[in-house]
């Protein structure tokens, strides 16, 4: 696994979420220094550690380790995820709605 990319990955995620070394430090119950040294690429997490980063950052694990699993399908369904947690009730019907239309159309799918 190459230590630098997940770092990049980590240190992307931190900053899409507005938080600070420390903030996401202290959240996770880490150290600063040790967040940083995972950061930079030179320390992995433990999987403990791991957890309570994608719970605290609200990404799914393949995500972080997407240089990792190249399979794009599951990248998809993790986005999908992603952003139907984020939606409201009024959106996910809405949503439900397209994905069965969109469906039926092309497959011919039907509940």
């Amino acid at each position: 696994m190459d230590k630098k990319r997940f770092g990049r990955r980590l240190n992307t995620a931190r900053k899409d979420c507005g938080l600070t070394g420390e903030h996401l430090a202290e959240i996770c119950g880490l150290s600063p220094v040790y967040l940083r040294q995972i950061e930079a690429g030179g320390r992995m997490p433990s999987l403990p550690v791991f957890i309570s980063l994608c719970r605290n950052l609200k990404v799914s694990p393949s995500y972080l380790l997407s240089e990792e699993l190249k399979d794009h399908s599951i990248q998809e369904m993790d986005l999908l995820f992603s952003l139907w947690q984020r939606a409201t009730p009024k959106q996910i019907k809405l949503i439900t709605s397209m994905v069965k239309c969109a469906l039926e159309t092309l497959d011919g799918w039907e509940e």
